[in-house]
Protein backbone atom coordinates (compact mmCIF):
# COMPACT_ATOMS: atom_id res chain seq x y z
CA UNK A 1 0.00 0.00 0.00
CA UNK A 2 2.86 2.48 0.99
CA UNK A 3 4.57 1.39 -2.81
CA UNK A 4 1.32 2.39 -4.40
CA UNK A 5 1.37 5.94 -2.55
CA UNK A 6 4.38 6.92 -3.53
CA UNK A 7 4.11 5.84 -6.91
CA UNK A 8 0.88 7.98 -7.31
CA UNK A 9 3.09 11.16 -5.33
CA UNK A 10 5.91 10.61 -7.82
CA UNK A 11 3.76 9.94 -11.05
CA UNK A 12 1.73 13.50 -9.86
CA UNK A 13 5.27 15.50 -9.05
CA UNK A 14 6.36 14.55 -12.74
CA UNK A 15 2.86 15.32 -13.98
CA UNK A 16 2.27 18.55 -12.07
CA UNK A 17 6.33 19.26 -13.68
CA UNK A 18 5.78 18.90 -16.72
CA UNK A 19 2.51 20.80 -17.56
CA UNK A 20 3.64 23.83 -15.48
CA UNK A 21 6.15 24.64 -16.74
CA UNK A 22 4.75 23.99 -21.02
CA UNK A 23 2.48 26.56 -19.61
CA UNK A 24 4.86 28.67 -18.51
CA UNK A 25 7.21 28.22 -21.42
CA UNK A 26 4.33 28.85 -23.47
CA UNK A 27 2.66 32.01 -22.18
CA UNK A 28 5.88 33.44 -20.34
CA UNK A 29 9.16 32.80 -22.08
CA UNK A 30 7.54 33.17 -25.59
CA UNK A 31 9.49 35.88 -26.70
CA UNK A 32 12.91 34.45 -25.24
CA UNK A 33 15.59 33.46 -27.86
CA UNK A 34 17.55 31.32 -25.08
CA UNK A 35 14.33 29.12 -24.91
CA UNK A 36 15.09 27.32 -28.23
CA UNK A 37 18.84 26.26 -26.84
CA UNK A 38 19.64 22.55 -26.69
CA UNK A 39 20.45 23.26 -22.99
CA UNK A 40 17.61 25.17 -22.31
CA UNK A 41 15.96 21.72 -20.97
CA UNK A 42 18.79 20.32 -19.08
CA UNK A 43 19.13 23.46 -17.19
CA UNK A 44 15.69 23.87 -15.94
CA UNK A 45 15.52 20.36 -14.98
CA UNK A 46 18.42 20.32 -12.99
CA UNK A 47 17.61 23.06 -11.36
CA UNK A 48 14.21 21.70 -10.63
CA UNK A 49 15.89 18.87 -9.08
CA UNK A 50 18.74 20.58 -6.81
CA UNK A 51 15.21 22.96 -5.72
CA UNK A 52 13.23 19.56 -4.73
CA UNK A 53 15.72 17.73 -3.54
CA UNK A 54 15.74 19.39 0.18
CA UNK A 55 11.47 19.37 -0.07
CA UNK A 56 12.18 15.12 -0.61
CA UNK A 57 14.36 14.84 2.36
CA UNK A 58 11.84 16.04 4.85
CA UNK A 59 9.19 14.61 3.61
CA UNK A 60 7.94 11.00 4.17
CA UNK A 61 7.84 7.74 1.85
CA UNK A 62 9.02 9.44 -0.91
CA UNK A 63 13.09 9.89 -1.86
CA UNK A 64 15.19 11.06 -4.64
CA UNK A 65 13.67 9.00 -7.31
CA UNK A 66 10.92 11.40 -6.93
CA UNK A 67 13.08 14.32 -7.08
CA UNK A 68 14.58 13.00 -9.86
CA UNK A 69 11.36 12.18 -12.04
CA UNK A 70 9.98 15.95 -11.21
CA UNK A 71 12.96 17.11 -12.62
CA UNK A 72 12.38 15.14 -15.31
CA UNK A 73 9.04 15.97 -16.03
CA UNK A 74 10.22 19.65 -15.86
CA UNK A 75 12.87 19.07 -18.21
CA UNK A 76 10.69 17.32 -20.80
CA UNK A 77 8.01 20.19 -19.71
CA UNK A 78 10.01 22.86 -21.09
CA UNK A 79 11.07 21.03 -24.63
CA UNK A 80 7.54 20.15 -25.23
CA UNK A 81 6.83 24.56 -24.36
CA UNK A 82 9.97 25.57 -27.01
CA UNK A 83 8.71 22.68 -29.11
CA UNK A 84 4.66 24.50 -29.28
CA UNK A 85 6.02 27.87 -29.76
CA UNK A 86 8.36 27.19 -32.76
CA UNK A 87 4.92 25.40 -34.44
CA UNK A 88 2.91 28.67 -33.26
CA UNK A 89 5.29 30.48 -35.18
CA UNK A 90 5.95 28.79 -38.25
CA UNK A 91 1.85 28.79 -38.73
CA UNK A 92 1.91 32.34 -38.49
CA UNK A 93 1.34 33.85 -42.00
CA UNK A 94 4.64 35.97 -43.19
CA UNK A 95 4.67 39.88 -43.05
Amino acid sequence: MIGLIVLLVAGAATFFGFRQTRHFVRRRLRYVDSVHSLGAPWIAGTAAVLVAAPVVLVLPFVGAGTALLFGLGVGSGFAAGAKDINREFRRLPPG
